[in-house]
């Protein structure tokens, strides 16, 4: 699929499909796009959980997102939770902040990431939904992850049921300014 069609076509989904399933070795395949993903100093930083098995995910669902994204999640065949490991994007070699960001460099490189990663997946025919509002803590333990890492989102994936219009957008007068 060409680039710009799949930009046109991505959309947050909140209606996936029941019943469908994704394998293991497509959501392989996005998670290896996702990683070609730019980082600062190459660092890499991104982790990605998981989740394909029906009984965890309505786990998770229920115990780590509230009503809303439980209910815009319903359906999806997979759930992926991703995280950054912090101390390492925007820091120098001695550990050391190298600006003001700090942290918020890894941040932005898991960003990019999980750009690659939505785009990548409506290239393969599937959609996305990007949660931010989610319990971190809860995630952390029902999936193990390590306390040196920040989680940000969770990303359903799956098969949508409807074809929402894109939203408008601003004007490109209204967000960059040329010198």
């Amino acid at each position: 699929m060409e680039l710009n069609r799949i930009m046109e076509e991505r959309r947050s989904i909140r209606s996936f499909a029941e019943g469908k399933t994704v394998s293991r070795e497509a959501v392989e395949e996005i998670l290896q796009a996702a990683a070609q993903a730019p980082t600062w100093k190459n660092s890499q930083t991104a982790r990605s959980y998981v989740i394909l098995s029906p009984e965890k995910m309505q786990q998770v669902r229920e115990a780590c997102l509230p009503e809303s994204n439980q209910r815009n999640s319903r359906n999806a065949a997979a759930l992926i939770v991703t995280a950054f490991v912090k101390g390492q994007s925007g820091f120098d070699n001695q550990g050391n902040p190298a600006n003001e960001l700090g942290d918020q460099w890894g941040a932005y490189d898991l960003g990019l990431h999980n750009a690659y990663l939505i785009l990548k997946a409506r290239d393969l025919g599937l959609d996305t939904l990007i949660m931010g509002i989610r319990d971190g803590g809860k995630l952390r333990e029902l999936l193990d992850i390590p306390q040196d890492q920040q989680v940000a989102a969770v990303i359903a994936l799956g098969y949508r049921t409807v074809d929402p219009q894109m939203p408008k957008r601003k004007a490109l007068e209204e967000t960059a300014k040329f010198f």
